[in-house]
């Protein structure tokens, strides 16, 4: 987009009340953002635009530099996406409703290589927080680009799973660029912009209000040729995102949960209503037919365990479990299980938690 068209619509982006929509509507009523913000008064209010927004218009154009506002937002690292532009997400740019500007930091190509979404509770469970990093690990390390929320549960272990294996993973956030939430992930959210791409249609100084996330899950769907929900209760976020997948033909996975856990009321349901069940990352590979014999590989197996070791693995395939319960089941004695576990851990299979719980990785 050219200098001067871009600079009026980030100005006029930046006005309360103009939203995504508004703007289509500026585009297509003025033929330019540039003509909407150098209108006289009299074509703005004969236009659709509400007496409010034409006196922020007018405000506007008398006390703002445009271009120095973009030149100072450039200035931070930060960049734009318009939908017009060659960069612009492909699969974001064929939804029927595509944010018309994006900002974000990072590498932007990353959104144009084949993306999976993870979604799901933010007060998830460690089973639930354990498969979420998993699948975020084992998808990345695929070449996949891992796209999801940046909120804490589930959003952030799939995000850190992604990191972990060395691949690029997309955050889509419901505030501007400059509100990082939840602020405790500052350090992810700058791992990110680093390694993958932080994006969001909103723009600066925009504050997470609830009303933004539903159109924050409709760009994480967008974005994505499938999403996977690790753990979601029936009223949740996570089913909102599925909800804008579906409409926009995407294809929806879901990890079981156990039946007597809320966060898994809205999963479980999901399979029951035809979404592929997902317990290894094969079957969404199948999906995309980038299986191959190496991919059919035992977990197990990859890490050379022993027969005690594989026995451990296998009483893990739910949820943590307590060391008296691991002596219970396995018949192992108390020298043996605690040998085993200790290089079970040493080698990345499990991980221990506190209470001596311990699950897998």
């Amino acid at each position: 987009m050219e200098t001067n068209e871009l600079a009026s619509l980030f100005c006029l982006h930046s006005l309360e009340r103009i939203g995504n929509r508004t703007l289509w509507k500026i585009k297509s009523s003025f033929g330019s953002f540039q003509n909407c913000l150098d209108a006289s008064r009299q074509d703005l209010q004969a236009s659709f635009l509400s007496e409010d927004i034409v006196n922020r218009i007018m405000i506007a154009r008398q006390n703002t530099d445009k271009q120095q506002m973009l030149q100072e937002y450039l200035g931070s690292g930060s960049r734009l996406s318009c939908i017009e532009d060659d960069d612009y997400p492909s699969w974001l740019g064929k939804t029927h409703d595509p944010p018309y500007i994006l900002y974000y930091r990072g590498d932007l190509d990353s959104l144009n290589e084949l993306c999976i979404a993870i979604v799901g509770s933010r007060r998830a469970s460690t089973y639930g927080k354990t498969q979420s990093r998993r699948f975020g690990r084992e998808l990345a390390g695929k070449g996949i680009t891992v796209v999801s929320g940046m909120a804490r549960g589930i959003d952030t272990e799939a995000h850190l799973g992604a990191l972990e294996a060395g691949g690029k993973t997309a955050a889509v956030l419901g505030s501007g660029l400059d509100v990082i939430y939840p602020p405790e992930n500052k350090q992810l959210f700058n791992e990110i912009s680093e390694h993958g791409v932080v994006l969001t249609e909103l723009p600066p100084h925009t504050h997470p209000e609830p009303g933004n996330f539903p159109m924050r899950n409709r760009v994480i769907a967008g974005l994505s040729r499938g999403v996977l929900v690790v753990e979601a209760q029936q009223r949740s976020g996570a089913l909102i995102t599925v909800d804008f997948a579906l409409e926009q033909g995407r294809d929806v996975f879901a990890i079981p949960g156990q039946i007597n856990n809320k966060n898994s009321e809205g999963t479980n349901n999901l399979i029951k209503q035809g979404a592929c069940m997902v317990t290894e990352i094969n079957d969404i590979l199948t999906e995309y037919g980038l299986v191959n014999d190496e991919d059919n590989i035992l977990q197990g197996e990859l890490f050379n365990v022993s027969s005690e070791e594989k026995l451990i693995f296998d009483l893990l395939s739910t949820d943590s479990e307590h060391f008296d319960d691991l002596v219970y089941k396995s018949k192992l004695t108390i020298g043996e299980l605690s040998t085993c576990l200790l290089q079970m851990e040493l080698k990345g299979i499990i991980k221990a938690l506190p209470g001596n719980y311990y699950v897998k990785t």
